[in-house]
């Protein structure tokens, strides 16, 4: 009984461990926003400026440095650069805020504290760095650049600093650092508990909305199924065929409609998929998936082909998964409408093979394409290519999905000549091989 209990709390603390510290998205700039970045930049610029002339002649200190300073005063011009302030959520903006902000912070606090013998004014300089970096990035880059940055700087300082004084009281220093180290590992971790909390129960609040509306969607439709009965009975041809169109107008709404609540229902899964995992042939789920998916016409559905080169079987949800086939096959869709031409035959293909070891679907259109300038920022939560369309969570639930099968999702785009969404799945046995 104690071995059975001792191993459903090591399988809790392990889960515990995936979802909290290993499977949460990092996010490099916390509230990302462009007057955010805005302000830090020019903070931190006039900040290194006006501490150079306060510790350098107003209150002196052992060391003080004023080349160092004016370069990390550039160094926070990084901030203010427009690639990074008008998009702060990007992937870039997150690795140029990351490498700036380790430079400024752990590597510099460190190393001048240590240049200064640890003295008082540097000892609580470090400790309100602490406190400010895991106020301004992810918990866990924070906890790791102040261990590489403080060792960095220690290293730095050992290198410069020749017949140094002993530090004072070095062991009430430690106490000091460690109790700020920890405080600031508890109030971001608990920060950002706080923010995937919010933004689950946003999303969880989506799709109870978007469940909510199948009530009045399916009314809309029996009532295009009334329409059509009425048309059989004492109504002249002319009007006959207009009810019939507008009855076919009403459910082909509803079915897009329908389609809209699937994904946003999907969505609030976003951060809380399920473990729970089966067997999935390819080809049977792309398929079942085309022949079940509410094209808007004869036309649309006609420009769809399936090329199974070989089937495989992989580990997966298999609603998840055949959710994520419906968002690229809608996004593929909206990116032929979008080209203006009228589909042909062919003009999106799904593609079910074997690419170096590893199970492929392949999803192709010939539509409008991606442009290079947002290619790299499609799989991004809230962010979409479709202005003023689309939640910018679709690709994003892909990519969870994708990922939580050990899969990878990739995407080939050229801008007016279409996409290409390549899913590499490793491969199953079935169990009835």
């Amino acid at each position: 009984m104690d071995r059975l209990w001792v191993q459903s709390a090591g399988a809790r603390l392990w889960h515990w461990v995936l979802d909290e510290i290993i499977r949460a998205p990092l996010e490099p700039i916390l509230h990302p926003s462009s007057n955010r970045l805005i302000w830090i930049g020019a903070f931190t610029f006039f900040g290194h400026i006006i501490f150079a002339w306060v510790w350098g002649r107003w209150l002196p200190q052992p060391y003080e440095n004023p080349g160092v300073r004016a370069a990390m005063a550039l160094l926070a011009l990084l901030y203010l650069l427009p690639a990074v302030y008008k998009e702060p959520a990007s992937q870039q903006s997150g690795w140029l805020f990351t490498v700036a902000t380790w430079v400024q912070l752990p590597w510099f606090f460190t190393w001048m504290y240590c240049m200064n013998d640890g003295n008082q004014v540097w000892l609580a300089s470090l400790t309100a760095m602490i406190l400010i970096y895991y106020h301004a990035t992810d918990w866990r880059l924070a906890s790791l650049g102040l261990i590489t940055g403080g060792l960095a700087g220690w290293a730095t300082a050992g290198l410069m600093h020749v017949n140094s004084a002993p530090w004072r009281e070095p062991l009430a220093n430690i106490v000091v650092i460690a109790f700020g180290s920890v405080m600031g590992v508890m109030l971001g971790f608990s920060s950002a508990n706080l923010r995937r909390a919010r933004l689950f129960n946003t999303l969880s609040t989506m799709g109870v909305m978007a469940h909510e509306l199948r009530t009045p969607l399916a009314t809309v439709n029996l009532m295009g199924d009334v329409l059509r009965n009425l048309v059989q009975h004492d109504v002249p041809e002319s009007k006959r065929k207009k009810i019939e169109e507008l009855s076919g107008r009403l459910q082909n709404l509803v079915r897009s409609m329908n389609r809209q609540i699937d994904t946003q229902i999907s969505n609030a899964q976003l951060l809380r998929l399920p473990r729970e995992q089966s067997a999935i042939m390819a080809a049977e789920l792309v398929n079942e998936l085309v022949s079940h998916y509410p094209f808007r016409s004869f036309r649309e559905r006609d420009c769809v082909q399936v090329h199974i080169q070989q089937d495989f079987c992989f580990q997966g949800s298999r609603p998840l998964f055949a959710q994520v086939l419906t968002n690229l096959l809608k996004n593929a869709l909206h990116s032929l409408a979008s080209a203006g031409a009228a589909p042909q035959p062919g003009d999106l293909r799904i593609q079910v093979g074997l690419h170096h070891g590893k199970g492929r679907i392949a999803v192709s259109d010939t539509g409008v394409g991606i442009p290079y300038e947002k290619l790299h920022r499609i799989f991004e939560p809230f962010f979409s290519t479709q202005v003023g369309a689309g939640s910018g969570l679709g690709l994003t639930f892909c990519k969870n999905v994708v990922e939580a099968a050990h899969g990878q999702i990739s995407v080939h785009s050229e801008p007016n000549e279409g996409a290409v969404f390549m899913i590499d799945l490793p491969l199953d046995t079935p169990k009835d091989a």
